[in-house]
């Protein structure tokens, strides 16, 4: 998601090669990428990827999974480009007429001529999601239907140009609309949902974890270190100059519960001799509901990291001691 920005063309093609050479397949994208979100950037990230795919010629060996924007009109989510009036020209939504636009600039911006995962990066109605407490009375009119969402996304699946469809950032009410309308013949079924999870983070097992046992709809873990909180590289006031909060504050991960239960985390990394990203990492990787997880590398170590963790479970004496920092401090970074 910072491919463009942060992360150079060249860095971020020495990343995905290395990806591909370790057998990793599955690449997610979205059409405001590269973050942080600036006017004039929006889809830069899409066509580093479509560059790379055509000069490598491995498109048919990527699982492609794409994002288009929702209106989510929330400044706990955007920030200052909340509007994001700079995608599209502003018609962002989740309408017909707004799906099909959002798609067809990204498949050519990704020169392909289909996404095997499409996903409405946020719901486009007002939500209590992303550490809102409780639902208030909608402040605004809610957008498209759900119901044409899946439709239209169903419409795209049937013309060939996506092949799987999924939801992100999505809340249990949400997640509950889609499957029943898929039910009634709307369109078909979700197979993902893409919410972030990590240690500082595990709103999904209280909210959404059942759908994913019951309806077989797998979690897409994104942030599993928390922005790279979970390492500790800001701990104790640091700001490294590549660091991504240092350059995109935000305050889901900074306050001062986070970075309790982060040094908490730490410690026990340090007492059973594994390093904290691959703890953290390790934890998400081997939850039973999670089915991929989105890992945001700026190095080639970060990809070797998560691999590294996906093939060390961890041991329920650890396990356990996780939990008692969760009992004590549970969700600071909601």
């Amino acid at each position: 998601m910072m491919m463009g920005t942060t992360t150079s063309v060249t860095e971020a093609e020495v990343l995905l090669d290395h990806a591909i050479e370790l057998g990793i397949n599955f690449v997610d994208t979205a059409e405001i990428y590269p973050i942080p979100v600036r006017p004039g950037l929006a889809g830069r990230t899409d066509r580093l990827l479509g560059d790379w795919m055509h000069r490598r010629r491995n498109r048919d060996s990527i699982v492609l999974s794409a994002k288009v924007a929702g209106a989510p009109n929330n400044q706990a989510i955007m920030g200052r480009y909340a509007s994001l009036s700079y995608v599209r020209d502003g018609d962002v939504g989740l309408s017909r007429a707004t799906i099909r636009a959002a798609v067809e600039d990204m498949l050519t911006r990704l020169r392909t001529d289909h996404l095997d995962l499409l996903q409405p990066h946020w719901p486009d109605r007002q939500t209590n999601a992303m550490k809102e407490l409780g639902f208030r009375e909608p402040s605004r009119s809610d957008g498209s239907p759900i119901e044409e969402t899946l439709t239209t996304m169903g419409e795209l699946v049937e013309e060939g140009k996506v092949r799987a469809i999924g939801v992100s950032n999505e809340t249990a009410w949400g997640v509950s609309e889609y499957l029943r309308g898929a039910r009634r013949g709307a369109g078909p079924r979700i197979s993902t949902i893409q919410n972030s999870y990590n240690l500082l983070s595990r709103s999904y097992e209280t909210a959404l974890s059942e759908f994913s046992a019951r309806e077989g709809v797998g979690l897409l873990a994104y942030c599993p270190l928390g922005m790279g909180t979970l390492t500790g590289k800001y701990l104790d006031n640091r700001a490294p100059v590549r660091g991504r909060l240092t350059r995109h504050p935000h305050p889901r991960y900074t306050g001062g519960q986070a970075v309790r239960a982060t040094a908490r985390y730490l410690d026990i990394a340090a007492r059973h001799g594994i390093g904290p990203a691959v703890l953290a990492h390790a934890f998400v990787a081997h939850r039973p509901f999670v089915t991929a997880t989105i890992v945001g590398a700026s190095e080639p170590g970060h990809i070797d990291q998560a691999l590294a963790a996906a093939e060390a479970p961890l041991g329920q004496e650890l396990l356990a001691e996780i939990e008692r920092v969760h009992a004590e401090i549970p969700n600071p970074a909601p």
